[in-house]
């Protein structure tokens, strides 16, 4: 279902639909009007001055919001000057370590990790009692590294240091979900939503969430009115542009290209040069068959953050078009960045990657250890699909039948898993159950991959069973 889950289009999944939109609707009619006045919890409608770059940083870091890389570098120097001066300041320490955390995000800069680690342990150490600033910022670093275990523990260790404080139910949702705990991730939003009505970036920052969470579980429309929402809604445009990429993220997935090439467009207009945005570009050009700008796009994403999922996408591009040795280029350059990010959780791309274009028993050594640690969807999907490349069927099914199934407890619909799961039924000779999941597949996104697409064309023309 596009929106109300499982619930369907009956009366009751109707109603709950209408019900979460005037929910979101109240929300941002609170605080827009005509998308031009804020509205603050005190009433005050009085004009303000705009804040320099280290005041509009602090605040989209101490949110957990984008900050642009410019702000980032001011509010870094602004904090490692004042800390020589002062260096018993816990809160700015926990600051710094927060900025470092964005810093090496936004570059894919893993070296920046260990710094933030050891500022935000500093800030322990100065107040060794509660410190919600540095809890929070531990369970970003842990988010950032992928380690979703311990920025549950971290996020979980923040809510019951302050539970009313909004800044630390983002984190914990992102945890829950890496874990695939979608139901303690639905809880944490709850209570988040329930919290006393804060000032704008709160507010998109409860709408971002709660567009994740509607799309974990198939309501995509909603999930769309959330994150365009939550754009409208943020106070700094590095916030603004991190909405509209989950907008266009979201109109890519439905297949809807033109309308995810808008979205990330508007993205870059907001902030310039933003990598999401990019990506989001050359897949949403190459699903329009723009070829040649898609690659440029991907090339810019690439430069600007280089990490192993560009690299892969834009080698499977690559090889798309007939041009396979710089493919071959784009292979080794995934090989290489999953070296040289010592100390972030690549697992997942890394082990599709090797079961793609790689050694299949490497994938599964892998994701198995993943799925030890990150139960999710994504993650079962891609050791299912391992376990197929490295010829054991009969294992792979269990774990795409863990990764789609959930779509009857009103899951998200994602096109690559129902792909890997209709190839692994026809090599099952479960041919009615593999052609079903092909064609999903293909009415979800028919552009979901662009070396993949034309595998499930010739199983489903010729009678085949994939690859």
């Amino acid at each position: 279902m596009e929106s109300g889950g499982a619930g369907g289009t009956g009366s009751s999944g109707g109603r709950d639909v209408l019900v979460r939109r005037a929910v979101v609707g109240a929300v941002v009619g609170c605080f827009l009007v005509g998308s031009v006045l804020v509205v603050m919890p005190d009433g005050d409608r009085r004009p303000r001055a705009a804040a320099g770059p280290v005041a509009r940083a602090a605040t989209a870091v101490g949110a957990g919001a984008p900050a642009s890389l410019p702000d980032l570098v001011a509010l870094i120097r602004d904090r490692e000057a004042h800390l020589r001066a002062h260096p018993g300041d816990a809160r700015s320490w926990a600051e710094l370590g927060a900025a470092y955390v964005e810093r090496g995000g936004r570059t894919a800069e893993p070296r920046y990790f260990p710094k933030a680690e050891a500022a935000l342990r500093t800030s322990f150490e100065r107040r060794p009692g509660k410190n919600t600033e540095a809890l929070r910022g531990m369970a970003a670093l842990a988010g950032a590294r992928h380690d979703f275990r311990a920025a549950r523990r971290w996020g979980e260790a923040a809510v019951a240091a302050s539970p009313r404080r909004w800044t630390v139910y983002p984190v914990l949702i992102d945890a829950y979900r890496g874990l695939g705990d979608y139901k303690a991730a639905r809880k944490a939003l709850d209570t988040f939503a329930a919290l006393p009505p804060a000032g704008p970036a709160a507010r998109a920052g409860m709408l971002t969430a709660s567009g994740l969470v509607y799309r974990d579980r198939g309501w995509r429309e909603d999930a769309a009115a959330a994150f365009s929402d939550a754009a409208a809604l943020a106070p700094a445009p590095a916030q603004r542009a991190g909405g509209l990429v989950r907008v266009g993220e979201l109109a890519w997935e439905r297949g809807e290209f033109a309308e995810s090439l808008r979205a990330h467009d508007a993205a870059l207009r907001a902030e310039p040069g933003e990598h999401a945005a990019q990506a989001g570009r050359g897949r949403a050009l190459a699903a329009l068959g723009r070829h040649s700008e898609a690659l440029r796009a991907y090339r810019s994403a690439l430069a600007t953050r280089p990490l192993p999922q560009y690299a892969l996408e834009l080698g499977e591009l690559y090889e798309s078009l007939g041009v396979g040795g710089a493919a071959r280029v784009q292979y080794d350059v995934v090989r290489a960045l999953g070296r040289e990010r010592a100390g972030v959780n690549d697992e997942l791309v890394l082990g599709l990657f090797e079961a793609d274009h790689g050694d299949a028993g490497a994938a599964v050594r892998r994701l198995r250890a993943e799925w030890g640690r990150h139960p999710s969807a994504a993650v079962a999907d891609a050791l299912g699909w391992a376990l197929h490349r490295a010829g054991e069927d009969e294992e792979a099914l269990g774990f795409a039948v863990r990764a789609t199934d959930q779509v009857r407890g009103g899951g998200a619909r994602v096109a690559l898993h129902a792909f890997h799961r209709g190839v692994i039924e026809r090599g099952l000779r479960k041919d009615a159950a593999g052609r079903r999941h092909l064609e999903e597949a293909l009415r979800i996104n028919p552009a979901f991959s662009p070396v993949l697409v034309p595998v499930a064309l010739r199983a489903l023309g010729e009678g085949g069973d994939g690859r």
